[in-house]
């Protein structure tokens, strides 16, 4: 499998993520549902950086369960409750991916007033081929 980033010359380059991903030879295709910043132990991280760190390594977790990485990940859906919550989900979900914005999967992040459980602050979605 091939992941070739897209980022035409028209669009506004993102730091944070790539306008599309061509994927070229895939066999499997892996659709992780919404993980939020709940702990295995039920608890729910305290603010917007615990809350994405836990629900990236959430999102982790059912990739490797296909024997997959963040370097099979094409497209990620973020829904955040605030847009104050920005800067601090931008700062922990950077950890997890490649460094190079040019190499990252396409995202769409979306504000909305509240999750299933008033206390989450963020829902992470992801699509992933390998």
């Amino acid at each position: 499998m091939r992941l070739t980033p897209l980022n035409p010359p028209r669009d506004r380059r993102s730091p944070f993520h790539s306008q599309g991903m061509l994927v070229t030879s895939a066999e499997r295709f892996v659709v992780v549902a919404g993980q939020v910043g709940v702990r295995p132990d039920g608890t729910i991280g305290e603010d917007i950086v615990a809350q994405t760190t836990i629900a990236m390594e959430n999102v982790a977790a059912v990739l490797a369960e296909a024997e997959m990485g963040w370097d099979s990940v094409v497209s990620l859906t973020i829904h955040l409750t605030d847009d104050s919550h920005i800067r601090g989900f931008t700062e922990a979900a950077g950890a997890f991916l490649d460094p190079d914005p040019a190499q990252r999967p396409a995202a769409t992040l979306t504000i909305h007033p509240q999750l299933a459980n008033p206390a989450l602050l963020v829902q992470i979605e992801a699509t992933a081929v390998g």
